[in-house]
């Protein structure tokens, strides 16, 4: 099945041909966040898995399949060859060379979540922004210090993630949780429709160019070892979301771009990127000012 989260408190489920069925009330789910709630509660939308379509995709807002998540666990240069863009790319990041084996997962803000259909908005006119096309995930239940071979059985279900990073010195957390920079959909498809997560081709195009086009087996931590690693120091709860780290081509975002992404079997979305008139140097400056 694949959850949808629509016109902000609608719970649905999105067919092969882009229409979707409304389970909000034919489960009876009155929530902010529909999808924690039908994760955590006693639901089944089985039976409505064939159902006619209420709506076409086209014709409502596709939000975020999660509303909040209580945390957003990323994955840091977790492609090998995304490792060797980072050592030759300064502006990437200007640590010295590591990956996830060195330095574990980072936290992005849960405000930074939005849907596809929401777009991107760049924060300021003089700094490089690149986008990052990511597989992620959406915990199913509570874990803490799960095995890898164990983790998979906790997963719901995935989803395309749109990590979005301002370049610069300052913390990653910071430079990836403006508002706007983890954008999520358009469906989370749960892990029984997947039968090989770590063997899905993915791709960016930017403008209708190509700009990333790989494939998850090519992760150095598996979406299990990424579950294992983070809960080993946190418990990991349901509707938690778990972005795996991108590949190599990472590239800037300007005004007025488009990004059509793209997973083997989780799905597609296009996002619009804009841009506010705002210069960090300006901000940096004035605030430095101050006494």
């Amino acid at each position: 099945m694949r959850f949808v989260r629509f016109n902000e408190d609608h719970l649905g489920l999105l067919t092969a041909d882009d229409g979707i069925v409304d389970l909000t009330d034919r489960l009876g789910i009155d929530a902010d966040d529909p999808l924690a709630e039908y994760i955590n509660g006693d639901y089944d939308a089985s039976e409505y898995a064939d159902a006619d379509p209420d709506f076409d995709r086209s014709d409502v807002e596709l939000n975020s399949p999660v509303e909040r998540p209580g945390k957003v666990i990323a994955a840091p240069l977790n492609y090998e060859n995304h490792i060797a863009e980072a050592i030759s790319d300064k502006d990437i990041t200007t640590d010295e060379w590591f990956s996830i084996e060195d330095k574990g997962y980072f936290l992005k803000a849960p405000s930074s979540v939005v849907g596809p259909d929401h777009g991107i908005e760049l924060p300021f006119s003089d700094r490089r922004v690149d986008h990052e096309i990511e597989l992620a995930f959406v915990m199913g239940e509570d874990v803490k210090d799960v095995d890898a071979e164990d983790a998979w059985d906790s997963i719901f279900g995935y989803t395309i993630l749109l990590d979005i990073s301002v370049r610069g010195d300052q913390d990653r957390s910071n430079r990836k949780s403006y508002d706007t920079f983890t954008v999520i959909g358009p469906a989370v498809v749960t892990a029984d429709e997947i039968d090989d997560p770590q063997d899905l081709d993915m791709e960016l195009q930017l403008n209708g160019e190509t700009r990333q086009d790989d494939n998850t087996s090519d992760m150095v931590y598996t979406c299990a070892d990424v579950v294992e690693y983070a809960s080993l120091g946190a418990t990991l709860e349901a509707g938690d979301v778990i972005t795996t780290g991108t590949p190599e081509g990472v590239s800037a975002l300007s005004d007025g771009d488009t990004i059509d992404a793209e997973i083997e079997d989780v799905g597609r979305m296009v996002v619009d990127v804009t841009e506010r008139d705002v210069s960090f140097e300006d901000v940096h400056v004035n605030k430095g000012g101050q006494d």
